[in-house]
């Protein structure tokens, strides 16, 4: 499996070391083989049949979805990418870039032929891709066991330090927050925008973030690699947010978001999702068929 690697902050290395360890047992769940579908691997573009392969663009370790080691990349989009490649009838090859930005730009200028992701669908970002949706998100908060600060909702956030991922819609609902918290009288929120998943995570660990706001299926994944030193809360509960889709990104009007939202409904109806899905933790996650560009509006 191709990839290209970025360097990794040393904190980054020490977190994401434990996961690898931690997520050796799913890994280890052999996955049946597929059949090529004929049909769909004749709706290929040509130049793609005649390569016999497609490079998927990630922008680092997104656990328990990608998990990046060295050279290798596992996790449950790795085994769905594995899988569609065998619908489809290629071979699907990983690299991966520096941040959002650099994926959607390599994604638009042709060098690879889309992101599985997942990422977050919103209309503002459909304007320039389409997205492929396979999965629904919700954002919620990692606290300390025991959970000492009561934070439970946006609400309890006042007066708290939260850590976020720097330029993303959950910064983005947290600074709002913030303004709320003060307009109201109350405590300012202490924001804390980190780079990475890593980082963010381990400021809680260390106690110099009271909660890490973010998305739930990652936050479930280094909430059971953390040694019982944290714990999810809030939810089920909306935090700002409406119903939140994410998925593969191909270029605006690419034949390719049809091909892919074909191969997932393969994987869905002969069971190969849900195996996944349930291998990693993420049947909280599942959506019941694929589609194209099911996101609503980025909060404001």
């Amino acid at each position: 499996m191709k990839l290209k690697m970025f360097a990794s902050t040393a904190l980054a290395a020490l977190v994401l070391g434990g996961i690898a360890a931690g997520g050796a047992n799913a890994q280890d769940a052999a996955l049946p083989t597929l059949e090529k579908d004929e049909a769909l691997h004749a709706r290929l573009p040509e130049n793609i049949r005649t390569a016999g392969k497609m490079i998927s663009v990630n922008n680092g370790s997104f656990p328990p979805y990608e998990i990046v080691t060295g050279t290798e990349m596992t996790g449950a989009s790795a085994d769905l990418t594995h899988a569609l490649g065998q619908v489809l009838g290629v071979t699907i090859e990983h690299e991966t870039v520096g941040g959002l930005p650099a994926l959607l730009a390599g994604v638009n200028s042709g060098r690879y032929q889309f992101a599985f992701g997942p990422v977050g669908d919103f209309q503002s970002r459909q304007e320039a891709n389409d997205f492929v949706d396979w999965v629904q998100e919700y954002v919620v908060f990692a606290v300390q066991t025991g959970n000492p600060k009561g934070i439970s909702s946006l609400d309890t956030a006042c007066g708290n330090r939260i850590a976020v991922m720097a330029g993303g819609s959950a910064e983005r609902v947290i600074k709002a927050q913030d303004e709320k918290c003060q307009s109201e009288g109350k405590p300012a929120v202490e924001v804390q925008s980190y780079t990475d998943q890593p980082s963010s995570i381990l400021s809680v660990r260390s106690k110099r973030a009271d909660a890490f706001f973010s998305s739930q299926a990652p936050l479930t994944y280094f909430v059971s690699q953390a040694n019982g030193q944290l714990e999810l809360s809030g939810v089920g509960q909306k935090n700002g947010f409406n119903d939140l889709f994410q998925g593969a990104v191909v270029p605006k009007g690419s034949p390719l978001a049809e091909i892919l939202r074909d191969g997932m409904q393969i994987l869905m109806d002969n069971g190969t999702y849900a195996a996944i899905m349930k291998k990693w933790g993420l049947e909280n996650n599942m959506i019941k068929e694929p589609g194209i560009n099911l996101g609503g509006s980025l909060p404001k």
